[in-house]
């Protein structure tokens, strides 16, 4: 830490949080803020007045010079429009203002960001409105107001708006089951996610070097080095120093803009790493996540190196995942998701399990949906993430919980055991009642839920929309059922809605490895989806189901759903269609210039020979020279084969049917050509190739 500081004393000092709104605004505005932030109250001009004021001289005694409404629109990434606090006097001088007006709401141009539909391009004007429940901060000299994004008819152009609002219809039904299971003290419930984000490291001037990552974030070619993971020494491995650098001065900056980092680790691929961090309401979470990603690349830069956060950016290693730690906590502190010492016994935990695994079921194709990537699509169902089948993790215990519901018997319990670790000296260690299974989707982790399909470079606000929504549907329906039975009888009529929802939805718990052919034969015969890409799954997203339960819960609009429909198809489209360019550029511009030298140079070695050696049959370069020319035949037959391919996809006018061209045929391409320039990679030496290798890059850090 630079100047003997400590963390506590840097952390959150560039955040207007609570504490510095308590020191430094009027009580009854600090009281009224509050209860904004607490009960989503209107907040009054005057209110936002004061608390402009008292933002903008902190601001200012920060350096700050400008501020931005930062948002979040449906690009996947943030957005932000810096305005001075300057304004000009008649004398010439200037002075600082920033109003209540200023604060409350803004008018970026919402022309250029995707809205499926909602708009036409000459239809400018969006509004930006702030949202209190997630501190200010300052960064970069501005001042840092995170808001919602909206369009002039109303609807939602972002990913927060839809966010809160599930959240609210989330704690709505959980408060209505809660005072009917007599915790009537109860008035609201807030999700809290805690998201782990893997990332990649790599060399700075070698990431340069490489179009694929420039453009697309992944290597679109590359022959496998001769090392991968296969020796599994990087995992949770020695810190190297220069990696260790990064590493402290990303946790120093995220303290400083209030984002609890905690854990941090090298991941299982050469070059990639983790950063976790401290669970926080998902609103905040999310935009700390969101955050905490641009940080990643500005203290990379910084560093010399190059922070890759697409899913799959080297082909033969594990790719990058993002898990979304998920759980539900009353405003009295009350986690639901803590089975405490004796689950069986404990009816409120059992309700809201129950709940959620039901509502997973029940929306499973859903949830595909809403980690759904180009990207991502690479990596589900790769043996190295969960397999895109969603099932439910529960781990023995529970299991043996839901298996004495489902029975009617007594539940005796799994009590935890001391473990024999072999040496005196070693301390006393109490096993868990439960392992962990890293194949599993949607795994039950002692107090929480871990989503672990997210992809690292999506926003996890998608996931939690969902998740959010369908349990608060799960919720309503519990609730409905048993609203109107007596008090004598509400035990019993509990447990035999238990016994219900665990026979309907039991299909989704699965406890095993989701590695394995048998498991997806055995997913197929218990009725459970195996969306495999983006196109496969999005068509569930505009389905009767996916409508009623949105529109239901007032979540979406119906032209909101359709929107964000047109958007990820049209994302993904895109996204596919740089790729594939991108490729036939490095193949024809790049690859083949490093081809034909050594093509050259080995055929002028076998002449050198010939010269001296009028016998000589030069086995070596011939044998060279005859594979690299099959080799480049099929390599200029593969690389028309994609361009006229990916010319056909654009000529197709409808949305779902030009992803899935994209995803059947134009990647299948890209595969094809890959293969065959990748095996002609392996015969080139290194100093013909104008790029970096794949032994280069995921090694060359010290």
């Amino acid at each position: 830490m630079e100047n003997g500081k400590q963390v506590t004393d840097i952390y959150g000092q560039l955040v207007f949080n609570d504490k510095i709104m308590r020191e430094r605004l009027p009580k009854d505005v600090y009281k009224a803020v509050h209860k904004t932030i607490e009960n989503g109250t209107h907040l009054e001009l005057d209110v936002a007045n004061a608390v402009a004021a008292a933002m903008k001289e902190w601001a200012l005694e920060h350096g700050a010079t400008h501020f931005t409404h930062w948002f979040q629109p449906m690009t996947g990434l943030t957005a932000e429009k810096h305005d001075s606090f300057l304004s000009p006097e008649p004398d010439g001088s200037v002075i600082m203002e920033f109003s209540g007006k200023e604060l409350v709401k803004g008018e970026p141009d919402a022309s250029s960001f995707p809205s499926g539909g909602l708009r036409a391009t000459f239809e400018a004007r969006g509004y930006t409105a702030w949202d209190p429940s997630s501190p200010a901060f300052i960064k970069d000299g501005s001042l840092y107001i995170p808001t919602a994004f909206c369009s002039y008819g109303g609807e939602a152009l972002d990913k927060k708006t839809p966010l809160l609002r599930s959240m609210e219809a989330l704690s709505k039904e959980a408060v209505k089951v809660l005072h009917l299971l007599g915790n009537t003290d109860v008035t609201g419930v807030v999700t809290t996610i805690g998201s782990e984000q893997e990332y990649f490291l790599i060399d700075k001037e070698m990431y340069m070097q490489r179009k694929d990552l420039l453009l697309c974030g992944r290597t679109l070619m590359g022959a496998p080095a001769p090392k991968g993971q296969e020796m599994e020494d990087h995992y949770f491995g020695v810190l190297k120093p220069k990696v260790s650098e990064f590493m402290h001065d990303l946790d120093e900056e995220l303290w400083k803009l209030g984002v609890p980092a905690k854990t941090k680790h090298n991941e299982v691929a050469p070059s990639q790493h983790e950063l976790a961090p401290v669970f926080e309401t998902a609103n905040v979470a999310v935009d700390h996540n969101q955050l905490t990603m641009e940080v990643m690349k500005k203290v990379a830069d910084k560093r010399g190196f190059a922070c890759l956060l697409h899913e799959k950016p080297f082909a033969g290693v594990n790719g990058s995942g993002k898990h979304n730690n998920w759980s539900i906590q009353t405003n009295t502190g009350i986690n639901l998701l803590d089975p405490g010492k004796h689950p069986a016994e404990n009816i409120r935990f059992l309700v809201f399990l129950m709940a959620v695994i039901s509502a997973v079921d029940e929306y499973a194709d859903i949830l595909r949906v809403s980690v759904a990537s180009a990207g991502n699509d690479h990596r589900l169902g790769a043996n190295e993430a969960p397999p895109a089948i969603i099932s439910v993790f529960v781990g023995d215990e529970l299991a043996g919980v839901l298996k004495s519901i489902e029975e009617g018997k007594e539940f005796n319990g799994v009590g935890k055991t001391q473990m024999e670790m072999g040496a005196e000296v070693l301390p006393h260690i109490m096993r868990d009642t439960t392992d962990r299974n890293r194949t599993s989707p949607f795994a039950f982790t002692g107090n929480k839920f871990e989503f672990r399909m997210p992809g690292s470079a999506i926003s996890v606000a998608n996931a939690n929309i969902v998740l959010n929504t369908a349990v608060a549907e799960a919720l309503e329906k519990i609730y409905e059922q048993l609203k109107d039975v007596p008090s004598e009888r509400l035990d019993d009529e509990i447990h035999a809605l238990l016994k219900k929802l665990l026979d309907e939805h039991k299909r989704v718990i699965f406890n095993g490895n989701g590695y394995t052919d048998e498991w997806i034969e055995e997913a197929e015969k218990r009725g459970l989806d195996n969306l495999k890409s983006l196109p496969a799954a999005m068509p569930r997203w505009i389905s009767e189901k996916s409508i009623d339960l949105f529109t239901k819960h007032k979540i979406f609009t119906k032209e909101e759903i359709f929107s964000r429909y047109e958007i990820l198809l049209e994302n993904y489209s895109k996204t596919i269609h740089i790729e594939s360019l991108t490729l036939q550029e490095m193949v024809r511009k790049d690859f083949m210039e490093g081809l034909i030298s050594y093509q050259s140079a080995v055929a002028e070695e076998a002449g050198k020979k010939k010269g001296l050696l009028p016998d000589c049959v030069c086995a070596l370069e011939t044998h060279i020279t005859q594979k690299l020319d099959c080799l480049s035949s099929k390599i200029l037959k593969s690389l028309e084969r994609l361009a006229e391919d990916t010319e056909s996809a654009e000529k197709k006018t409808d949305a779902l049917e030009r992803a899935s061209f994209y995803q059947e045929t134009v990647l299948g391409d890209m595969e094809v050509l890959r293969s065959y320039v990748d095996m002609a990679e392996s015969m080139i030496p290194e100093s013909y190739l104008p790029y970096p290798t794949y032994g280069e890059m995921l090694f060359a850090l010290r």
